[in-house]
């Protein structure tokens, strides 16, 4: 019952995140992970589990999972479809739940944190594309990212054209590179994709 009390305010938007636990218990305040891995997971891979891994060799703080209802270009996901893709999480990682459509919104909800990202997705997020084809619009919101306290871990992704590029090839201004750490291929290559998997 109270799962379902914390789930329909979230529903409400009375509050703006749960955690789903290992065992599936949700809590809905302190403690905030450190190091989340955001992403859709349909389906949940070898390749997020693997960044995940590497990532608390990294820190030397266990990982969780970030999964937004809301996204840019999408429709929110129903509240049947964000129970399939948790189910996946059940005893084996903490994942949190949210509205954060963007790396702003994330930023703003979990100040501090370090957010594990594929190489693609931090070239996502040093677009302007993805800000109306606005560069000021990404500046202000690296800026913001960069007071709150946040930064990104990059693992290498295949892109489009079958290359494989790391946080190296990730165009990002100078002035916030500081903000953007990786490792090369010898540490981290796994070449999957939900995308293939559901294919």
């Amino acid at each position: 019952m109270y799962c379902n009390l914390m789930l329909d305010r979230f529903w409400q938007r009375q509050i703006h995140w749960l955690c789903q636990e290992p065992d599936g218990a949700w809590q809905s305040g302190e403690p905030v992970s450190r190091i989340l891995l955001p992403g859709s997971f349909n389906p949940l891979h070898q390749g997020h589990t693997s960044l995940a891994e590497l990532a608390l060799k990294r820190f030397g703080v266990p990982v969780a999972f970030e999964l937004s209802v809301a996204n840019v270009d999408k429709p929110e996901l129903p509240a049947d479809e964000l129970q399939r893709r948790l189910e996946q999480f059940r005893g084996r990682h903490p994942v949190y739940v949210t509205r954060a459509r963007t790396f702003r919104d994330k930023a703003t909800l979990f100040p501090g944190c370090v957010f594990v990202v594929g190489a693609d997705t931090a070239v996502r997020i040093v677009h302007p594309r993805f800000y109306d084809d606005d560069e000021r619009q990404m500046l202000v919101a690296l800026e913001s990212i960069r007071s709150l306290g946040c930064r990104f871990f990059v693992g290498g992704r295949v892109d489009a054209d079958g290359r494989f590029v790391d946080v190296e090839g990730v165009p990002i201004p100078e002035a916030y590179r500081e903000l953007f750490e990786g490792v090369d291929e010898a540490a981290f290559r796994v070449d999957v994709s939900s995308t293939q998997l559901r294919r």
